[in-house]
């Protein structure tokens, strides 16, 4: 089966666990989700379609926060299903933020932040941040709450 390609294509680099981390993140992610090559230096694996590429370069190179995937989540129960399955090994960070068991940052986001954020009310926008700033998961009713002043 040809390997789906385009120009641009995230590079992931493991302490030699490319394979199980892809095959980890294909049983999170499921749908449109699958390892297409494997071999003892790389692994090639889609995403909901999105191509990634992971070598097992050893332990020179390690992730940090600078690089993260987002995670865009329609409601509660997405965030609540993708923060449990990414964090599980790993480390909970603040305002949606993440790192998995191989130390490669997420970030869990609800659709409801954005929409909180760019609303017509200011004021309700900058209590949605503060309210944002202080959790780790981030709680839609909470956010739409300090959206609306309550």
């Amino acid at each position: 089966m040809p390997i789906k390609t385009q120009r641009v294509t995230p590079f992931l680099w493991f302490d030699g666990t490319a394979e199980e981390a892809a095959r980890y993140y294909v049983s999170v992610f499921k749908k449109g989700s699958r390892v297409t090559s494997a071999s003892p230096m790389s692994v090639s694996f889609e995403l909901e379609g999105q191509p990634f590429m992971a070598l097992n370069g050893g332990p020179i190179h390690t992730f940090t926060e600078a690089v993260s995937l987002y995670v865009d989540c329609k409601d509660q129960r997405e965030v609540d299903y993708y923060w449990r399955k990414l964090s599980d090994g790993g480390e909970p960070g603040r305002c949606g933020w993440l790192k998995d068991r191989w130390g490669l940052s997420w970030q869990v986001i609800p659709r409801a932040l954005g929409e909180c954020l760019s609303g017509k009310d200011q004021d309700g926008a900058q209590r949605a941040m503060a309210a944002m700033l202080k959790m780790n998961k981030l709680d839609v009713k909470k956010l739409k709450a300090a959206y609306k002043g309550k």
